[in-house]
């Protein structure tokens, strides 16, 4: 039954006595209620004979409160019938004005700004680690006891990162194969020394760029897909319910993942490295008017197997940083869809720059052993 709301002075001349029911339904009455209500310090309002008080209602009075004590004036709600005390709670807790950062200029702005990214890094670099001691925790366990191994599961993410990205690694890799070559023809004509295009191509696919730009299509493909799948799972509360049961999360959704990842990357860095060798051999004969038998005979000259194995060499290590770190940030998704947005770009971003990193790390390598 919708009663109006009254508040009326009681026998105390500050204190006030609050009746009936303060809803949204009876919005304008209680405007026009609370709109004379006395400003002095020392009011107290009786909350104990409200009959019915809903989420308006409990603003309105939290409102009210607020509202004395920002004038100066001390306003009391006592005799809050238990039922309405969470209530009240959660609508005092929410309405907490946030103070306004002070803003910052010149020197300490920057200073700040280097300080908040450094601690930043610090925590990413934390919880990539932690994932990595995780799963190789989890791997070992597996090892131990085979029986653990999903390979069902594997052989499903093997079939998504590797299978189905066959078509675009493939058209990607020749396609940047065709434009060095190209490039490669175009520059070296000044000079006479377009056959040494053969030479370009072939070292700078097999050692550097069918490696990294493959690494860089799965990192934005399987690794944001990764992360989604987790993030999403993380919102549903299904990792929780997997601690819950006593089953680790990481050797049930990161290890096959990962393991994916390791087995496939090398094998996708061998098809996109042959596709971009294909592709500059068609443009070093249609363009630069080189046969393939020349073509071949050259390229066989101009690199040899460790060029080839450099390539192989990266492609595992750079497939399980991919997978850490879209694990790691599948993980540290919250329960929003802009925090699973917010994750998937960073763990597209993170692991490019990582990869980017890595590949710059072993040329240092692999020169100073003379490879």
């Amino acid at each position: 039954m919708n009663q109006p709301p009254v508040l009326e002075a009681a026998s105390n001349g500050k204190r006030l006595a609050a009746r009936g029911s303060w809803t949204v339904a009876n919005a304008a009455a209680l405007e026009r209620l609370l709109t004379g209500l006395p400003q002095a310090d020392g009011f107290v309002v009786d909350a104990a004979d409200i009959v019915h008080l809903d989420t308006f209602g409990a603003w309105t009075i939290e409102r009210v409160i607020r509202n004395s004590r920002a004038a100066g004036h001390a306003l009391a709600l006592v005799n809050v019938p238990e039922r309405y005390n969470d209530l009240l709670g959660e609508v005092e807790a929410a309405s907490v004005e946030v103070p306004e950062a002070v803003r910052r200029r010149g020197v300490l702005a920057m200073l700040d700004g280097i300080g908040r990214a450094v601690f930043a890094g610090i925590d990413d670099l934390t919880s990539i680690v932690a994932m990595a001691g995780a799963f190789a925790i989890a791997f070992g366990r597996a090892i131990r006891h085979p029986r653990s191994f999903r390979p069902t599961s594997i052989v499903s993410h093997l079939d998504r990162v590797g299978w189905q990205a066959i078509g675009i690694i493939l058209l990607i890799t020749f396609l940047i194969g065709a434009i060095i070559a190209q490039q490669g023809i175009f520059n070296f004509r000044r000079f006479g020394a377009q056959d040494y295009v053969v030479n370009l191509v072939g070292i700078l696919v097999l050692r550097e760029i069918g490696v990294l730009l493959v690494a860089i299509m799965v990192a934005g493909r399987s690794g944001s897909s990764f992360t989604a799948e987790l993030g999403s799972m993380k919102m549903r509360e299904e990792v929780d319910a997997l601690r819950t049961m006593g089953i680790d999360p990481v050797e049930i959704l990161v290890l096959p993942r990962v393991i994916a990842l390791i087995v496939a990357l090398p094998v996708l860095t061998f098809i996109g490295s042959m596709a971009a060798l294909v592709g500059g051999g068609l443009v070093a004969w249609f363009y630069g008017g080189m046969s393939p038998e020349l073509y071949a005979v050259r390229l066989h000259d101009a690199v040899s197997v460790h060029d080839y194995y450099i390539g192989l060499i990266k492609a595992p290590v750079m497939a399980a940083v991919i997978g850490i770190v879209a694990c790691s940030e599948g993980f540290k998704v919250t329960g929003s869809t802009e925090s699973l947005g917010l994750r998937t770009t960073a763990s597209v971003v993170k692991a490019i720059f990582l990869v980017i990193v890595l590949d710059g790390l072993f040329a240092i390598f692999f020169a100073s052993i003379g490879w």
